[in-house]
């Protein structure tokens, strides 16, 4: 873990609304000069704390109108065929986000189809099939209560 100060968090806390922001708006938003804002988003990079950019899309607008929690057994639990599957997980686009879990089920995944028949493709002829899996158990979102929208930083203590 990074020792993150107070102006450290609020530059973190501006750049998850909006990571377009330039150090000019940034210092603007955090009573900071533009240099140490420039200075501090360096180092919050440079130590991956920050870990990138990227647009949030729709996914509806981009024609991926079905979203999916599966949950997937392996077939073994050894390490060798916890690789395969990992693999097999980073390589599917459809894939969102991907969790191991204690419990019953091994795997849960966040996957986005093209409509029922991207599903039932993604299950039948990719999931299934691979030596790794033994169970799949689909679950359909029907609506997202709440969304992502970057890590609780009011809950990391500021000094």
């Amino acid at each position: 873990m990074i020792d993150l100060d107070a102006y450290d968090l609020r530059i973190l806390r501006e750049l998850q609304r909006d990571g377009r922001l330039t150090n000019i708006e940034l210092s603007e938003k955090i009573a900071l000069s533009a240099s140490q804002c420039s200075r501090r988003r360096s180092r919050l990079e440079a130590s991956g704390v920050i870990c990138g950019y990227q647009a949030s899309l729709d996914a509806h607008k981009v024609g991926l109108d079905l979203l999916v929690v599966i949950s997937v057994t392996l077939a073994t639990h050894n390490r060798d065929n916890a690789r395969k599957f990992a693999q097999l997980v980073n390589d599917l686009p459809e894939v969102l986000e991907a969790y191991a879990l204690t419990g019953e089920m091994d795997y849960h995944l966040k996957v986005a189809t093209r409509g029922l028949a991207g599903l039932s493709r993604f299950v039948n002829d990719v999931l299934l099939p691979h030596d790794s899996v033994q169970h799949v158990k689909t679950s359909i979102v029907l609506d997202t209560l709440k969304r992502f929208e970057g890590l609780p930083l009011s809950s990391v203590h500021e000094e």
